[in-house]
């Protein structure tokens, strides 16, 4: 058995590894990702690297792994402790929004969406994964404003949580062109004016 100050040393060093590859993904997305990339940038040898990802396609999934705790830690986790309803439901918009902004370069679960929405393999199913549990989480939020009446009784969770997905996904492209600030003015109004016509009257 390893001692724990190596053990934990290892983690570490794989830790900033991660780190500096979501940096990369963020920029050139996953096709600029490899394992000769990620070693002349952490200042690492190709087999160094090796030793804690064992394929390019083992480093490429724990990006998306990285991404998809991030995401429930600064959206999802905060969201929840707000009052359930409409409440939480706009905390979730608004928090998804935020945490688009602090991804300066750009989300890596949509540049692999992007990038692997045609090409079948482990990166594709991971991702059709993490977005299925989120278009869930999304829906139950939904269902719970509902429940709350505060939303319409007739409101199907699953096409309104596809709605918001939609709003994020524009900002998420028009901040890459236009810039954060306008994206998040327009994103913020059209995620209201979504909700206000899913309004109980």
């Amino acid at each position: 058995m390893q001692p724990a100050a190596t053990t934990s040393k290892g983690a570490a060093t794989r830790d900033s590894i991660i780190e500096r590859a979501v940096q990369i993904v963020r920029k050139e997305g996953f096709e600029g990702l490899s394992i000769g990339t990620i070693a002349g940038s952490v200042g690492m040898s190709k087999s160094g690297v090796f030793a804690h990802f064992g394929s390019r396609e083992e480093l490429q999934l724990a990006v998306l792994d990285a991404a998809a705790q991030r995401f429930t830690e600064q959206v999802f986790l905060p969201a929840i402790r707000e009052k359930r309803g409409l409440t939480r439901l706009l905390a979730i918009g608004s928090r998804w929004m935020k945490w688009l902004r602090s991804e300066q370069g750009g989300c890596p679960m949509v540049s692999a969406a992007i990038e692997y929405d045609d090409r079948p393999g482990a990166i594709r199913e991971r991702v059709i994964f993490y977005q299925t549990r989120l278009r869930k989480e999304l829906s139950r939020a939904i269902a719970m404003a509902v429940e709350t009446k505060e939303l319409r009784a007739d409101t199907e969770p699953e096409q309104l949580a596809f709605e918001i997905f939609g709003v994020e996904l524009a900002m998420h492209h028009d901040s890459r062109l236009f810039g954060f600030d306008e994206a998040i003015v327009r994103s913020e109004r059209a995620l209201q004016r979504l909700v206000d016509s899913y309004r109980a009257r």
